[in-house]
């Protein structure tokens, strides 16, 4: 495109509009402000952009009618929507509303540049898509993992692809699954979750497909597995990476041909259900190892969604404590508690290796532990990172420690111990010997050794130099 790009601003906030035409001004555009969707409205019958740029919430018509009235009489014409209220609810809202992409504010100025550029080179053909799902609270976050997060479930909203859900144990992965269902065609039918890595094999075989009666001692009765379920909906299969190599088999046979059989069966029985999946383990390490097959992990990784971990997205911590202090609060029938300064600032340093899973499960124990309706850094217990807990420059270490332990189990080779003690055991000495100057009877004194002991670490730990 040989002219510059019209770009239309719609904000209330003078400043927003002002930071954003002065940087596409300075990329070679036009931009044209408004203060509201009813003026921007009205000049679009007149005259149509190449992009626009939208906030969500504003006096008069928000941005998301904007946006509908757009899709039903400007098809072609791409809309971003940018807003300070950056939670799934607005993520999916916009994109099932047919915006070209979710803009969450502060943004980078060049990033928003970026998009527009894309955006007139990309211009949208999608439609409205009706009325807004139900929000699902438990998914909050402003940082820009989870923003990222919450784009993906946007995308997908109308689709019903298979999506591979990865992260760490407590991340929230199950949730994901059930937004990802939620917001998705098959809203209305069932939504079946089972943990894979909580059966044996033969068993888990049993509650995927079920079985006939009398396929095996026990089986008194039929009974329909998590696929038949699931006919017509959504099945999550967690911590996918612990299945048996036979059932992997199985299921890349159902996800290929849509068909499978009942233990003890001999009819095929047909379903259509979207499977989602998730696991904690890095499934290619487990391909090269042989522990999976390399064609099902091609067939769950259409669509992947790495889930953060919490210590990634501290900012979120604060949000995430006030609403689950107030569901514990309601769980239990009491007035919901508040965080003093001091303890908000604890528990927002602390490394939380449990993830969110853990942080629940702290403000249920906090509401009840606590003695006042405000929770001070006392009552915060050392394993949540309280007062008798370690010093925050050894709690750092210990998680960075924690951190590669969690990463090397995924794809083990020597024995843990026989690779960090000795690593440990050579820092400490360095650190001694430079403390005492070289006093190698000193240093032994600090490390609780013997002489003797030191000089014999030394030489296995080939630090005599």
């Amino acid at each position: 495109m040989n002219r510059p790009l019209d770009v239309w601003l719609v904000d209330d906030d003078a400043s927003i509009r002002w930071v954003l035409e002065k940087a596409l001004r300075q990329a070679g555009m036009k931009p044209r402000s408004f203060e509201q969707a009813d003026s921007a409205l009205a000049a679009l019958g007149r005259d149509e952009p190449d992009v626009l740029i939208t906030d969500v919430r504003m006096p008069g018509p928000s941005g998301l009618k904007l946006l509908e009235t757009v899709r039903a009489d400007h098809p072609r014409l791409p809309v971003i929507v940018m807003t300070a209220h950056s939670d799934l609810d607005s993520a999916v809202s916009a994109y099932q509303g047919g915006a070209f992409e979710y803009l969450p504010k502060p943004f980078d100025i060049d990033q928003a540049v970026e998009l527009v550029r894309r955006a007139a080179a990309q211009a949208t053909t999608q439609g409205a898509t009706g009325e807004r799902q139900d929000r699902i609270p438990e998914m909050l976050g402003h940082a820009p993992a989870m923003q990222e997060v919450f784009r993906a479930i946007g995308r997908l909203s109308r689709s019903s692809m298979t999506v591979l859900i990865t992260g760490e144990s407590g991340t929230g992965k199950e949730l994901v699954a059930r937004a990802l269902h939620r917001h998705s065609p098959r809203a209305a039918r069932p939504f079946i979750a089972l943990n894979t890595s909580a059966f044996t094999a033969d068993l888990l075989e049993s509650e995927l497909f079920g079985h006939e009666k009398g396929a095996f001692t026990g089986a008194d009765a039929l009974r329909r597995g998590r696929f038949e379920q699931a006919d017509g909906g959504t099945l999550f299969l967690d911590e996918i990476g612990d299945m048996s190599t036979a059932l992997q088999t199985r299921l890349l046979r159902v996800l290929a041909e849509g068909e499978f059989y009942r233990v003890g069966g001999n009819t095929p029985i047909r379903v259509d259900v979207r499977v989602i999946a998730a696991t904690h383990q890095d499934l290619e390490a487990r391909v090269s190892k042989g522990l999976f097959r390399e064609d099902l992990l091609h067939r769950l990784n259409v669509i992947r969604i790495e889930i953060p971990p919490l210590r990634a997205r501290r900012d979120d911590i604060p949000e995430l404590l006030e609403h689950y202090l107030s569901t514990a609060a309601a769980e239990l029938g009491v007035e919901p508690k508040t965080l003093a300064p001091d303890a908000a600032a604890r528990l927002a340093a602390f490394g939380w290796p449990g993830n969110v899973r853990q942080l629940v499960n702290a403000t249920r124990r906090l509401t009840v532990t606590a003695p006042g309706r405000e929770i001070r850094a006392e009552d915060i217990p050392a394993d949540l990172g309280g007062a008798d807990a370690a010093p925050p420059e050894t709690a750092a270490w210990l998680r960075e420690l924690e951190g590669w332990a969690r990463r090397y189990v995924t794809a083990p080779g020597k024995p843990l111990l026989d690779i960090a003690v000795p690593e440990f055991e050579r820092a400490l000495i360095r650190v001694a010997l430079a403390h005492c100057a070289g006093r190698r009877q000193d240093a032994a004194r600090l490390l609780g050794w013997g002489r003797n002991t030191l000089t014999r670490k030394m030489r296995e730990l080939r630090l005599e130099g």
